[in-house]
């Protein structure tokens, strides 16, 4: 599954370029010019990682990420700002971002720390993943394999299958998947996941899927 990122900046010229840059390295990146934006954003697709300037407008970045915070999301995020004062950088950590780069920067440094901070929370991305013996997953291409013979699968039980497998032996709460599952404009459907678990059980094996009653599913390897 592609990462998938928010880029808070306000310099239109900066973010289209830092945009296409890491689409080119084959992240999607949503943009946004202030804080009210990108809390809109947030609340309405699956983030991977941010990467935020602090000096935006309606609600700074520090803002913004204490907000997030307080509401529970948890992915990284990377602060990138001219303000350097050892109390900036201070103030960005205690807030609960977990990297910092200051501008002006190398488009290849912030890549590095992306690349880093991805693998760090999500594990290694590997292309293709063995699921079982003679199960393998694509998760580039959202191809599943038994036996070397292709698996016909609907492309949100491809997203869940691609989900477990970056999150194996953790507990995913129905929100998390719904969050990766359905676009802002689908209303999530606890019948569809059930089915959608149901077909995968039936393939790569029923006791790979563990139900956690009331909060959601865990796939253990």
């Amino acid at each position: 599954m592609t990462p998938s990122l928010l880029l808070l900046e306000d310099d239109l010229q900066l973010s289209d370029t830092v945009k296409h840059f890491l689409e080119l390295k084959g992240y999607e990146v949503y943009c946004a010019y202030d804080g009210l934006q990108a809390e809109e954003i947030i609340y309405e697709r699956h983030i991977d990682l941010m990467l935020l300037d602090v000096k935006v407008p309606h609600m700074n970045g520090f803002e913004f990420l204490k907000k997030i915070r307080e509401s529970g999301k948890e992915m990284p995020a990377i602060f990138i700002t001219s303000l350097n004062s050892v109390e900036d950088v201070e103030r960005g950590f205690s807030l609960g971002c977990d990297d910092y780069i200051r501008k002006p920067f190398a488009l290849k440094e912030l890549l590095v720390r992306v690349e880093s901070l991805i693998k760090r929370t999500y594990g290694t991305h590997e292309e293709k993943i063995e699921v079982d013996k003679e199960i393998f997953f694509d998760i580039k291409e959202l191809l599943l394999t038994v036996k070397g013979e292709k698996v016909s699968l609907k492309t949100k039980e491809l997203k869940l299958l691609a989900l477990f497998l970056q999150h194996i032996n953790e507990l995913l709460t129905y929100e998390k998947i719904n969050e990766t599952l359905w676009e802002y404009d689908e209303e999530p459907s606890s019948g569809s996941l059930r089915t959608y678990i149901k077909t995968l059980r039936s393939v790569i094996g029923k006791e790979k899927i563990e139900t956690v009653k009331n909060v959601g599913y865990r796939f253990v390897k």
